[in-house]
């Protein structure tokens, strides 16, 4: 029998972190308080481990600041697209001109 699989929101998921980081915790005894599976807390373990150091981590972010940066770099990455568009029809029109 399959198990449902569960969707958590951000806070929560920050909330099991700080459990284990801050509180001392250990995974086994955070699953089962939670009724989670392991691998699933110890990868949002990782991840805010990976986000403290500025890295960017496997995932969604789990903290607001990482959330801004992911969201930052999306933007710049459309705008650069959208300048590389620019300049490229500004060089096909420029070309028709002549």
């Amino acid at each position: 029998m399959s198990r449902i699989r569960k969707a958590f929101d951000v806070s929560f998921k920050l909330q099991v972190v700080k459990m284990i980081k801050e509180q001392g915790l250990s995974v086994p005894q955070v699953c089962q308080d939670m009724d989670l599976g392991p691998t699933a807390v110890r990868r949002r373990v990782q991840q805010y481990e990976a986000e403290q150091l500025g890295q960017s981590g496997i995932g969604k972010p789990l903290t607001a600041e990482q959330q801004r940066i992911r969201q930052l770099e999306g933007e710049n990455r459309q705008l650069r697209m959208d300048v590389d568009i620019l300049k490229k029809a500004s060089a096909f029109f420029a070309r028709e001109l002549k």
